[in-house]
């Protein structure tokens, strides 16, 4: 192979991206792989977020790998932990070395003679750099790095104060002794207000509409137990399968029987906050349940942080901006020195690259996933996309290993070539079953979902694991074949040596 050719190209060095490379090195061992990054660090979203506490919204037992015990104690973890968990993953193992950092893909062709991907990428200094693969694995997240969503407020250039999004978020901004108002009701809103409020003079949570906001405690006292009388690993383990029966358990509860667990949270939120705050108004949303992602407080610290009176909640529309602060359609006037837009991000399928097969561009919107982790008629391709209703990490991690096997198989049976072929009676539904506004807003550009496995995706982990983990490679739908050209005829000289 020549010194830009590998056996896999993972683009992506997050979260997902260092995963892979752990799975494929440890399952497919003696693959030649690379991993392309656009920025200089490791990390990806937990990296490049660095606004007021952040955090994961899912426990770090089921977050984490399936291979690396979190050690870290807090079950929510800060952004800057997960970081080095992440960081210290791919140094321990060697994954580093592979990482070529300050390269963003901006285009993967399918070349069908070679049965090769040529992947382009700019580096930093803005120049073309040429790989190519036998199999890429797309690990670069489902939103655009570069910014997130701001919608189109009136009067947004009148504001004399000074306005932070949370994906750019400058270290240096000082909000020490000032007013603040968030706008938004999502996780990184959740995050902020408790995180700014503790130096703030007050902080404001604007929300057009409310979310389930549910408290948990920041400190899992089963995985703690464990960890003291097992080794880590089983530990980890026993707190990991607890977990993933109480996101399971959750989800299909709000599925089956929503109104029961909207009186549960809403009841908890009113035992939270005590007599006096419009729990009605605030804290109940028009949509029911897993509609939309829970957002979660460890240890109720949103809560606290309004009961305390350091922050308060509106729920209004804006109006305008106005120089001093935000006017309300109530004709409301909220004064801040500085405005967090906590608007939500722009989903992306693979990190905006272009896609084609033999020159000709393929069109995300008219693909079909198979099985979470493919695009149907696309060959030796793979996406890292997690769940919407349980941790992301526990769908990648089924993803890479589903992955390896299909590589080891192609080395045992000689083949080059690995693509679901979609069915011609397939019915299309939509990706996401999500009424989330980001995902509303990108719906209609992302790869569709069929009707039935292993086109659908159902958002179950033991269900999955038994397909991905279990299941027929040749399925009926997934077919593996040698290029047509030189490439396979030394595949089954190869293979029968």
């Amino acid at each position: 192979m020549s010194e830009n050719e590998f056996d896999v190209l993972i683009v992506g060095a997050g979260l997902s991206g260092i995963g892979a490379a752990y799975h494929l090195q440890t399952r497919s061992p003696g693959r030649s792989y690379a991993i392309l990054e656009s920025r200089d660090a490791i990390g990806g979203t937990w990296d490049l977020f660095r606004y007021p506490g952040i955090r994961s919204d899912s426990d770090m037992y089921t977050f984490g790998y399936a291979f690396r015990p979190w050690t870290g104690g807090k079950a929510f973890a800060d952004g800057p932990s997960i970081r080095q968990y992440v960081r210290d993953t791919a140094s321990e193992n060697g994954i580093d070395q592979h990482i070529h950092f300050g390269h963003r893909v901006v285009a993967v062709d399918w070349q069908s003679t070679s049965a090769r991907w040529q992947v382009t990428a700019v580096d930093g200094a803005g120049k073309e750099q040429v790989f190519r693969a036998r199999f890429v694995f797309l690990c670069s997240g489902y939103y655009r790095y570069e910014k997130g969503y701001l919608p189109e407020f009136a009067g947004y250039d009148d504001f004399k104060g000074e306005i932070a999004h949370p994906q750019l978020w400058d270290g240096a901004l000082d909000y020490a002794g000032k007013r603040v108002v968030i706008i938004g009701s999502g996780a990184t809103a959740v995050t902020l207000v408790p995180a700014m409020a503790e130096t703030a003079s007050h902080v404001t949570m604007l929300q057009r509409s409310p979310t389930y906001i549910a408290s948990r405690p920041s400190i899992d006292g089963l995985a703690v137990s464990m960890s003291k009388m097992l080794p880590a690993k089983l530990a980890y383990l026993i707190a990991r399968i607890k977990n993933i029966g109480v996101s399971i358990l959750t989800y299909q509860l709000s599925r089956r029987w929503p109104d029961f667990v909207k009186k549960g949270v809403l009841k908890a939120v009113k035992a939270e906050l005590g007599e006096g705050f419009d729990v009605e108004k605030h804290f109940t949303p028009s949509y029911n349940p897993w509609d939309q992602r829970f957002c979660l407080a460890p240890d109720g610290d949103v809560f606290k942080t309004l009961k305390s009176g350091k922050a308060d909640i509106v729920t209004d529309h804006i109006e305008r901006f106005t120089p001093t602060g935000i006017q309300l359609k109530s004709g409301e006037i909220l004064e801040a020195d500085i405005i967090v837009p906590a608007t939500g991000l722009e989903m992306q399928l693979a990190g905006g690259a272009r896609i084609s097969r033999d020159g000709v561009v393929v069109e995300p919107a008219d693909l079909y996933t198979y099985r979470g982790m493919m695009l149907g008629d696309v060959p030796n391709l793979a996406l890292a996309f997690g769940y919407t209703n349980a941790s992301w990490t526990l769908k990648v991690d089924l993803t890479c290993e589903r992955v390896c096997r299909m590589l080891n198989h192609m080395e045992k049976t000689g083949t080059d070539i690995a693509v679901p072929q979609v069915p011609d009676d397939i019915t299309p539904e939509p990706l996401l079953d999500f009424s989330s506004g980001y995902v509303q807003r990108a719906i209609a550009h992302l790869p569709k979902q069929g009707d039935r496995a292993p086109w659908k995706t159902y958002q179950n982990y033991v269900q999955d694991m038994l397909a991905i983990r279990f299941g027929k490679l040749e399925d009926g739908y997934m077919t593996f074949s040698k290029a047509p050209g030189p490439v396979g005829q030394l595949a089954a000289r190869e293979a029968a040596e």
